[in-house]
């Protein structure tokens, strides 16, 4: 199919041009009350369905009815792509006035981009009390985009406090495009598994403290982390990803293929058009997972 024939998709616009530039100059932006209280609940209720194996799901069996809710999300630090079997959570990841805004900001530095979007990735933590929090990172360094689009759409469904482990930001750390090294944390208690990305000044660090229904955007290139939930409630988030739909996906190489052309289509477009429809889209593959809380898993150890 031809570009010029695509269905458009068109949406609400909510920001303004200082919102836009701050986005552009700091690599990250805040926008409070976004998502309703009735909104958050559905989430919420959502979660607990997914943890419980509530969809047809090899990777997430159903539990024992006589465990509680709250028995249940106590062990669990995330669920990788929920989007591909959760109808509630595939709406989020379309949701007009966040794909609104990402139409505006996901490739503003580019100039001749026209707000096609498209999110190839959902995130949704749950972070109960005592788990650890994630060290020093960049997304782009795990999916990797061919203009420096990688944008995280970080929807607060709990408040997020430097008590319960929100997010910390170095603001403009996405500007050169440059991946720092990683090495390994050697932090077990503070953080997760994964390695550490080092080699900046991390005094420029700003917390990031928001209210349930902010969203939270930010550039893939842009160095972020958390620390340890030290309190006694959750720091629930969803955080879906997404890039310029004219941008290649190349998350991984198949036999024979060059990386100039790799381009991974577990795709949903959720702005402006895509240009690539006419290579058809890829049923998602079996990805959806769960990762446990370490804390837990320690505790059951001993």
């Amino acid at each position: 199919m031809a570009i010029a024939e695509t269905e458009r998709i068109e949406l609400p616009r909510l920001l303004d041009e200082a919102q836009v530039q701050f986005f552009v100059e700091q690599g990250y932006l805040i926008y409070p009350d976004l998502i309703t209280p009735t909104e958050l609940e559905e989430l919420k209720q959502d979660l607990v369905k997914l943890a419980r194996g509530g969809y047809p799901c090899e990777s997430i069996q159903p539990v024992a009815e006589e465990l509680n809710d709250d028995g249940v999300l106590q062990q669990i630090l995330c669920i990788h792509q929920p989007h591909y079997i959760s109808p509630v959570m595939e709406k989020y990841v379309r949701h007009p006035k966040i794909c609104g805004m990402l139409s505006q900001i996901t490739a503003a530095h580019l100039t001749w981009w026209d707000g096609s979007v498209k999110c190839m990735q959902s995130m949704a933590f749950v972070k109960p009390p005592q788990f650890q929090g994630q060290a020093w990172h960049q997304d782009e360094i795990y999916i990797p985009t061919r203009d420096r689009s990688l944008i995280g759409a970080w929807i607060a469904i709990d408040d997020a406090t430097i008590e319960n482990g929100c997010l910390w930001v170095i603001p403009g750390s996405h500007k050169k495009g440059y991946l720092y090294p990683q090495k390994a944390h050697g932090n077990p208690d503070e953080f997760d598994f994964g390695q550490e990305s080092y080699g900046f000044d991390e005094s420029e660090a700003v917390h990031v403290e928001v209210k349930a229904g902010t969203l939270v955007f930010f550039n893939g290139y842009l160095l972020h982390h958390s620390f340890k939930n030290r309190s006694e409630v959750y720091r629930r988030v969803l955080v879906n990803h997404y890039c310029n739909a004219w941008s290649l996906l190349p998350w991984s190489l198949r036999e024979g293929e060059y990386i100039a052309m790799a381009d991974r289509r577990c795709v949903i477009p959720v702005s402006g058009i895509d240009p690539y429809q006419w290579k058809g889209y890829e049923n998602p593959p079996n990805q959806v997972y769960l990762r446990t809380c370490k804390a837990t898993e320690e505790k059951k150890a001993k």
